[in-house]
């Protein structure tokens, strides 16, 4: 029976705090970091410290010639797809109901896995598919008129999921040649470009030579929480972890990943957690337990990476 180390667990449950108390950090700093400009910031700087992390730690930021694109194709998808696309769902609906919706990932890719990988469709996963479902009809039955009539929040945030999910079949797909943290660096380093393209084009004001003002010096230190903890050293440390814990263990991080999120959201923002967001949030957690409880170990590509 494998031992597992107390001080392992306490990292594990530092990550689930520090990518949970992230959503409504990335909802602070979008009241004056417009999104391109948050996730051109954010990517470049989680990329250049993942980059140095990795050569601290002694992985090869050279992937073998046949990983290359694939690896381009997976950033663009689990990393770009989704920030971008969470930072515009965060501006169209609440946090908790963001952090609920972007958590049915692991159902969508159980579900990609099966028509893509050709991977069997194990009553575990069916389970988790129809847990997944069934927590977004809750979610969106608490005001179906709202959603009716303003959709793109919830649009935005099922489209983040789905980007993570097609990235994470695209990672199953192959054996990598370059470890998880010099891989995660390339995949953050593909996506900064796009990012910055779209804060140039898209935000930058050419009649004042500025995307905007200098944010606040609040909206600075969050911005540098980001950066500095979820996007380095969670990822880094989740990289080291998840080859030496097993599939439950592991799954405790990122089962309280949702949880700090929700909750946080409704303490630091004012969220309110109606009974149907907490059934939701409790069937998309039983959801993720389902995808984990058949797995033998995690490979950290299938998770999250810190938002």
């Amino acid at each position: 029976m494998q031992r597992i180390r107390l001080g392992d667990i306490a990292l594990l449950i530092m990550i689930g705090v520090f990518w949970g108390l992230n959503w409504p950090a990335v909802k602070f700093i979008l009241t004056e970091i417009p999104p391109w400009s948050l996730r051109a910031v954010g990517l470049t700087g989680g990329a250049v410290l993942l980059a140095a992390v990795a050569v601290g730690l002694g992985q090869s930021l050279r992937p073998a010639r046949a990983d290359r694109w694939p690896l381009v194709v997976a950033g663009l998808l689990s990393v770009l797809g989704f920030n971008v696309l969470t930072a515009f769902g965060q501006l169209h609906t609440q946090t908790s109901t963001a952090a609920i919706i972007a958590f049915t990932m692991p159902m969508w890719a159980a579900g990609l896995s099966v028509l893509f990988l050709r991977e069997r469709l194990t009553g575990r996963r069916f389970g988790s598919l129809i847990m997944g479902m069934a927590g977004l009809a809750l979610l969106v039955s608490e005001d179906i008129a709202g959603v009716l009539a303003r959709p793109a929040g919830p649009l935005f945030m099922l489209g983040a999921a789905v980007s993570w999910a097609a990235g994470t079949v695209v990672l199953k797909a192959r054996a990598w040649s370059i470890r998880p943290v010099a891989q995660a660096a390339w995949m953050l380093s593909v996506s900064a470009p796009p990012a910055i393209a779209g804060a140039v084009m898209l935000e930058y004001d050419r009649a004042t030579g500025a995307a905007a003002l200098w944010p606040s010096g609040a909206v600075v230190a969050t911005m540098a929480y980001h950066i500095v903890f979820p996007m380095v050293i969670c990822y880094a440390a989740w990289s080291l972890l998840v080859g030496r814990l097993p599939a439950s263990v592991a799954a405790m991080g990122t089962l309280l990943v949702p949880v700090v999120g929700v909750t946080s959201a409704a303490v630091l923002l004012g969220d309110v957690l109606s009974w149907q967001k907490l059934g939701a949030l409790a069937l998309v957690l039983l959801s993720i337990g389902l995808t984990f409880s058949g797995a033998g170990q995690v490979p950290v590509t299938e998770e999250p990476a810190p938002r």
